[in-house]
């Protein structure tokens, strides 16, 4: 019998949000007619200018991509004004967590995250045997003093998402700066921004990294969301170079296709689109709130692109929904059964949505 890894018996499995197929073969309803507000992606799609580089290269597809990403990371460079050597590219900002994995974590070891975290925080610790301490949430928000009092000596990461995913809550701007100057030296404070584009006045952490003063922070970021490039899976990592560098060993090679970092590179000069699509968001989180608001249903403020509605029985509303060729998430593996969280999808998308809430919950 093959002697697997331990750490596979107990671990638990990401389910991601439906995709649009699946949904579509298992109700028997046309492809075009599925509203997917589930994975919180961009309900405008891709950069028309991303979608005319990658329609350029793909004739190029039978070659290895730059194993280095130069150019992008060239680009990325000039506009975080950050050396290279302080970027590191991810197939998707989840493999920036493994490689903080790899780097840091085994048995005797633990991360700290907040309650309503991130789940791919806690499944990478435990995959290498890393314990998890997790610090009770504060109205659904991460509790960052809470989080610095339960580092001890076996911490080596402490995991933050800011704004954070699946509640949609940020911490204050003071709340972060004293986390960044309390959590221990030895330990690696991960800071994820994922959603960060989608903030009016966010709080810029990079001059933590120029000045060298904070050796053990990393930032994540992605294409995922607002850049509209979640199926080129491609995100990065932003660190001192200690810490960039130890990250590099763990990189395997071509880990970025030659569509993401064509497509990145161009989204990361669509100016418009950013815009057009954070004005959407702004507008359409507005449209539920206020609905929200109007049916008496409890939310919590979202800073990103999804909202969570408590609605009750979480896990049957996703299905009355799903029936409907609607596809949300459910929330109880976060252990908040009542609750179903909605990406921020078009206004037709958004208003289909809500309407046929009200149907399920109003009836």
């Amino acid at each position: 019998m093959l002697r697997l890894n331990p750490n596979l018996e107990n671990l638990p499995v990401y389910q991601p949000g439906r995709p649009i197929e699946e949904v579509a073969r298992e109700i028997g309803m046309d492809y075009s007619k599925i509203a997917k507000l589930a994975s919180n992606e961009n309900p405008l799609g891709p950069s028309p200018e991303a979608m005319a580089q990658m329609a350029e290269v793909i004739k190029s597809v039978n070659l290895y991509p730059d194993g280095n990403a130069f150019y992008l990371k060239q680009a990325l460079s000039r506009k975080l004004n950050l050396p290279g050597s302080q970027i590191i590219l991810g197939n998707g900002s989840n493999e920036i967590i493994e490689f903080v994995g790899h780097a840091l974590l085994g048995p005797n070891t633990n991360i700290v995250v907040s309650e309503y975290c991130f789940a791919i925080y806690p499944i990478v610790a435990k995959l290498f045997g890393a314990d998890v301490i997790t610090v009770p949430a504060i109205r659904y928000g991460s509790d960052l003093s809470g989080m610095v009092e339960a580092v001890n000596s076996e911490t080596r990461v402490l995991f933050l998402a800011n704004p954070n995913n699946p509640t949609g809550t940020l911490a204050d701007s003071k709340s972060v700066q004293d986390l960044i100057a309390s959590v221990p030296p030895d330990v690696l404070l991960v800071i994820d921004e994922a959603y960060v584009e989608y903030l009016d006045d966010a709080l810029d952490l990079l001059p933590y990294l120029r000045s060298g003063e904070q050796p053990n922070l990393l930032l994540m970021r992605t294409f995922s969301k607002i850049y509209g490039l979640a199926g080129l899976r491609l995100g990065y990592g932003l660190g001192s170079e200690e810490v960039v560098t130890g990250l590099e060993k763990i990189r395997q090679p071509f880990n970025c296709s030659v569509l993401s970092q064509v497509a990145a590179l161009a989204a990361l000069n669509d100016g418009d689109h950013l815009e057009r699509s954070k004005m959407l968001n702004r507008t359409e989180l507005r449209r539920y709130e206020a609905r929200c608001k109007k049916q008496g249903w409890e939310f919590v403020p979202s800073y990103a692109n999804f909202i969570l509605i408590r609605v009750g029985d979480g896990a049957g509303v996703y299905q009355a929904l799903l029936e409907r060729g609607i596809i949300t998430r459910q929330m109880g593996a976060y252990q908040l059964p009542e609750w179903i969280r909605i990406s921020v999808g078009t206004e037709a998308e958004n208003e289909r949505c809500l309407s046929a809430l009200e149907e399920i919950l109003n009836p």
